[in-house]
């Protein structure tokens, strides 16, 4: 019965112009998901202000009030995408986070707004798995990384969104008017993604028919650990997530207490580093990856580049934390910026091929799961070591802190990398095994 499967492209015609249309479409979703996420960052000093918070309650709202609670619903999700419509899902997702963001613009306290950024992490956790999962059914294995790393773009675009209206909508309203502004749009792209997406057969561009038997999250997750590459690259992902995340939530407020300028200004400069050089970061990574795998025939080249490009960031890192000068920080940060967005296409990309056809979303989910759970941890780290060293060293504790947790777990992660580097042929050869038996 399964040797007679009709395989799907044979009753779903896609063409080039349908592939992009809808990779473009869910790099837009991806951008206000990734602007909702961090719009947040740039207003933390005016919410300080008003709500008179400590830096840790900003860290719980910039980490754990999001990621936590994105983290939870993560898995569920993408069961039900590795199911069901993943379209819908999409759209359901984005329209619900949306409404939690313009939500938080009316809070009250710490309390309301930390429930309203609860919403948006739930929210935002519909929407990756099931995208990533319906790229993989649209681009070939061989270009999967390249798409991916096009997909990514959404978060130095959503970074660059995020940090420029937020910091000018505050500048010349106020914070609640930021988060109301950049809200409201999504609700109008939501009936976009629901009534102008395809949803294409699982497998579409593997060549392998689509028996419908779906493996359950149990079998998953013994799937994953099994495979000491699936183990290791979720690990790699959700430590490096410690201190980027913490680095983006903090930041601003960073270059705010630091060098005294505005969060208008704060918010161009942190758009020009992770929009401009981040997104030049996310698509050469991808590129250059997948062109050196090809040139090479060796899988291993994937992970490998993910811990050499985040390695190559901490020096980086280091200067733009210890510098008295502005410009300098900024040229710092560019750099960091550009070799630490790097590695997202590529270990995306080396996620989905180690899934198979039908762990798609879910194997999304559990590296999504980790690296989200985790990260909700980095923002919450670097405030309680700023509050704790504040009274010893004053306005410089969040300078260190910040230092501390970025160079850890970069060099941590690059670890799980490496490691992970050394068995990740062979795991895609078992993958490969296991589909031409499926096909023939």
């Amino acid at each position: 019965m399964t040797s007679q499967a009709r395989r799907p492209d044979q009753y779903f015609a896609v063409s080039a112009a349908q592939r992009a249309y809808v990779l473009g479409l869910l790099v837009v979703v991806g951008v206000f998901a990734w602007m909702d996420r961090n719009i947040l960052a740039i207003l933390l000093e005016s919410i300080r202000s008003e709500f008179d918070l400590s830096d840790t309650e900003l860290g719980l709202l910039g980490g754990l009030a999001f990621g936590l609670f994105y983290a939870s619903v993560g898995l569920p999700v993408a069961w039900l995408a590795d199911r069901y419509n993943r379209r819908s899902l999409i759209a359901l997702a984005l329209a619900l986070w949306s409404a939690a963001t313009v939500l938080c613009g009316f809070a009250i306290g710490f309390l309301t707004l930390f429930l309203a950024r609860m919403w948006v992490g739930i929210g935002e956790a519909g929407a990756s798995p099931p995208a990533q999962s319906l790229i993989s059914d649209y681009f070939e294995p061989n270009r999967r990384g390249f798409a991916l790393g096009i997909f990514y773009l959404f978060i130095p675009l959503g970074y660059v969104a995020g940090f420029l209206f937020g910091g000018w909508l505050n500048d010349y309203f106020d914070w609640r008017t930021a988060f109301i502004v950049v809200g409201c749009p999504g609700l109008v792209v939501a009936l976009v993604v629901r009534y102008t997406l395809r949803e294409p057969p699982r497998g579409l561009v593997d060549k392998t028919p689509d028996t419908g038997s779906t493996p359950t999250l149990g079998s998953t997750i013994r799937y994953i650990v099994r495979r000491e590459s699936l183990r290791h690259l979720p690990l790699a992902g959700a430590v490096h997530s410690i201190g980027s995340v913490a680095a983006a939530v903090w930041l601003p407020s960073y270059f705010i207490r630091e060098y005294q300028i505005s969060s208008g200004e704060a918010g161009t400069a942190m758009a020009l580093a992770y929009g401009l050089f981040g997104g030049v970061g996310v698509l050469t990574g991808g590129y250059f990856a997948d062109w050196l795998v090809k040139r090479t025939a060796d899988d291993r080249w994937y992970p490998r580049g993910c811990a050499l490009v985040i390695l190559a960031g901490v020096p980086a890192a280091m200067v733009l934390y210890l510098t008295d000068s502005l410009l300098v920080a900024l040229s710092a940060l560019c750099v960091m910026s550009l070799l630490t967005h790097m590695f997202l296409g590529p270990v995306t990309a080396t996620m989905q091929n180690l899934a198979g056809v039908r762990r798609r979303a879910v194997v999304a989910a559990v590296y999504l799961f980790l690296v989200n759970l985790v990260s909700s941890l980095g923002p919450v780290f670097v405030g309680a070591i700023s509050d704790f060293f504040s009274s010893s060293i004053g306005s410089e504790s969040l300078k260190y802190s910040l230092l501390i947790v970025v160079v850890t777990t970069s060099v941590w992660s690059a670890v799980h990398f490496l490691w992970a580097s050394r068995h990740v042929r062979e795991d895609l050869s078992a993958v490969r095994r296991d589909s031409g038996r499926l096909e023939h």
